[in-house]
């Protein structure tokens, strides 16, 4: 008898996070009553799925985060340089997907939430970094904290800031990424030749699933 009713609620939920992204794109100021209007719904029906605007917000940078860590979760190589750069890749091709909330997230308010939605994707660099550290492939003179804290800060500021949608976007983030870890232009391009597959965007469902929630985030 309650099928319809959940079946319905997690529509509704879905429509909102989806006008929200929207919304927020156009004017990250944009209040519950424009998103409820985009939504379709009435004020009092998204604050049924929500408690206030912030919660919305926390939904849209865990969303993103989940789908995040899903891509930190599928990258395997033994060799940490390609893992790092397929990782720096699948990221960055994702970018166009979660700006909105990656920008979100950089808010002061929602520092403490962001940390903790992205802890996978955060310990899976750390864990990069200090296999490269230990075989020699990535630099020493910063310790395995503050190299990996490096890499994820220059990682937020380019996938908030920059235009994940130029044809060589992919590969810049790649270099940026492989250069703070301490290879010299020279190395990472003799990296990407022999393995040009690494800035290819994978085949559409090559992503790993979220585990719950609606579908990840803009």
């Amino acid at each position: 008898m309650n099928r319809p009713a959940r079946a319905d609620a997690r529509a509704n939920r879905a429509g909102i996070l989806d006008a929200a992204r929207t919304a927020l794109a156009a004017d990250p100021h944009a209040s519950v009553d424009v998103i409820a209007r985009a939504a379709g719904l009435s004020r009092r029906t998204l604050y049924g799925h929500f408690a206030d605007r912030d919660a919305l917000i926390r939904e849209l940078i865990s969303t993103g985060a989940q789908r995040f860590n899903a891509i930190a979760a599928g990258v395997s190589d033994a060799d940490p340089r390609i893992a790092l750069a397929r990782l720096a890749a699948r990221l960055w091709q994702e970018a166009t997907h979660v700006q909105v909330a990656a920008a979100l997230a950089l808010d002061d308010a929602h520092v403490e939430h962001t940390a903790s939605a992205l802890a996978p994707l955060r310990a899976a660099v750390a864990g990069l970094v200090r296999r490269g550290q230990d075989d020699g492939a990535f630099r020493t003179d910063l310790t395995t904290p503050v190299l990996a804290r490096l890499i994820e800060e220059i990682a937020r500021a380019v996938v908030s800031r920059a235009d994940a949608t130029g044809s060589d976007a992919a590969n810049v983030a790649v270099r940026t990424v492989l250069s703070i870890a301490g290879l010299s232009w020279r190395e990472t391009d003799a990296l990407l030749a022999a393995h040009p597959d690494l800035t290819v965007p994978p085949a559409t469902g090559s992503t790993p699933p979220t585990t719950d929630g609606p579908e990840p985030i803009a």
